[in-house]
């Protein structure tokens, strides 16, 4: 009695005995099979090249890929290096803030960015960076436990932008000494592209702005 078997099974069958085709190698050249390339047939050994050739492809591709993102990121630690050397060229304590806004513009091509603080000692309460502001703003701050990147819903914040109202995207980053505490001030930066800042970007490399820029502006605290 002639046995049936199904796909699955001969699948099965060759999948347990792997040297299958060794042992009868005459069968390799007997095989033909319908490339996917233009539905010629083709033999066992081509099909197993065309095969390859696009595992070769798909990895020079992730290759590439990771490489971009490499160099990207390169990019943006060259720019933050020299961000930080500008705030550790800074002359005294009150121009610190403005250098510190200037590198964000300049090096990291940021459109608009400012910040404010709160707690200042006496002698800069008199400085822009210093300016009131609302409890609302301060309490929005201690909620925040990393930087909010997204549309500019009309925060206070973003209206201490030069042109914070064309402002389409911000990402507004606590301030602070101690990541258990309250906050001291906001650093805020904007763009009229609503993409710049957008809710699902990555935050790292904002984070760390923050950090640094926390711990260069202690000086000004009382």
């Amino acid at each position: 009695m002639t046995v049936q078997l199904d796909s699955n099974a001969v699948a099965r069958f060759l999948a347990d005995n792997p040297h299958f085709f060794e042992e009868h190698a005459e069968l390799i050249s007997k095989l033909k099979l319908t490339s996917p390339i233009g539905g010629r047939t083709i033999s066992l050994q081509e099909r197993q090249m065309e095969v390859l050739r696009e595992k070769i492809k798909g990895l020079d591709l992730r290759f590439a890929e990771l490489i971009r993102v490499a160099q990207g990121n390169d990019a943006i630690t060259e720019k933050f290096q020299a961000w930080t050397r500008t705030l550790l060229l800074a002359r005294n304590d009150v121009d610190l803030p403005y250098v510190l806004i200037d590198g964000l513009q300049t090096i990291f091509s940021v459109p608009q960015a400012t910040l404010r603080i709160w707690g200042a000692a006496e002698e800069f309460s008199h400085t822009w960076f210093a300016a009131e502001v609302s409890e609302d703003a301060r309490l929005f701050s201690n909620g925040l436990n990393m930087p909010f990147c997204g549309p500019n819903n009309d925060f206070e914040a973003a209206s201490w932008l030069e042109d914070g109202a064309s402002m389409q995207s911000v990402a507004i980053l606590p301030l602070r000494t101690d990541p258990e505490i309250n906050a001291f001030g906001l650093l805020v930066l904007g763009s009229p592209d609503p993409e710049r800042f957008s809710a699902d970007m990555a935050t790292d490399f904002l984070i760390k702005i923050g950090d640094t820029t926390s711990a260069a502006l202690t000086c000004l605290l009382d």
